[in-house]
């Protein structure tokens, strides 16, 4: 008897979900949640409802134009890589040479 399996073909891929890649669809859920969030605040200070909706509704467009930008341009790990090129050093600088000279072994404690 034989038996029948089925081939995840996307493993080693990142997700994707509507065209928002890997940490892209967290960055829009949370965004959306704050923006839920900013509405109960709205709606509980006494702004008009639709004034709220209208407000919510801008913001979200916004939010989902930005964040699908960004997954356009930079990809799955691109603006993480953005990111930590800010850390890598232009120009290392040394002014001794102790650094290139080899070590003597009565030095080794």
């Amino acid at each position: 008897m034989s038996s029948v399996y089925s081939i995840n073909k996307g493993v080693g891929r990142p997700v994707e979900f509507k065209g928002f890649k890997a940490q892209y669809i967290w960055y829009l859920g949370s965004g959306l949640l704050g923006l839920l969030i900013f509405f109960a605040v709205l709606y509980i200070c006494g702004v008009n409802p639709f004034i709220c909706l209208g407000i919510i509704l801008f913001s979200g467009a916004g939010l989902f134009i930005h964040v699908g930008r960004m997954s356009r341009r930079y990809g799955a790990y691109g603006w993480m890589k953005k990111i930590a090129r800010k850390g890598v050093p232009t120009v290392v600088r040394s002014n001794s040479r102790k650094h290139f000279l080899p070590i003597h072994p009565s030095q080794i404690n």
